[in-house]
């Protein structure tokens, strides 16, 4: 049964894995990959990543992508949506702590924005307008 505007809303709004899709050449199917996403009931999606990634760049030079999430209990629920990105911003030490604190216990979140900073270099963060949802719980009803 497909979910209520509010239902998908919410539920996308809850700490998943995204799974990143987004057309990398017309030559071969998506690029699909695992990431942490941000979303507020109502709001832009945002991913963050590096500039000079794949998914940056294919995202880019697309204009727009796809992330889905799902649980497997209580029951089968996902929430797909796709949609032009909006803006790209610049990272910044706030957003990579609202990222990590999403996803990490309080006491490994520090850490893991140390971590990222002098391990994995500058990030930007990808806004995308959601335009196309799908939805369903397969377990309701």
């Amino acid at each position: 049964m497909a979910l209520s505007e509010e239902e998908r809303e919410a539920f996308l709004a809850e700490p998943h894995i995204g799974a990143l899709s987004v057309l990398e050449r017309p030559d071969r199917a998506p690029l699909a990959i695992p990431i942490w996403y941000q979303y507020n009931p109502g709001g832009d999606l945002w991913v963050r990543t590096p500039p000079a990634s794949r998914k940056a760049r294919a995202i880019t030079t697309s204009g727009r992508f796809t992330l889905m999430v799902q649980r497997t209990t209580p029951t089968v629920r996902y929430v797909s949506v796709e949609g032009p990105l909006v803006r790209t911003s610049p990272d910044s030490p706030e957003l990579a702590w609202e990222m990590a604190a999403r996803y990490l216990p309080p006491d490994k979140v520090a850490a893991f924005v140390d971590y990222e900073r002098t391990h994995l270099g500058e990030h930007i963060a990808l806004h995308l307008h959601p335009e196309h949802w799908l939805s369903a719980d397969l377990g309701s009803g």
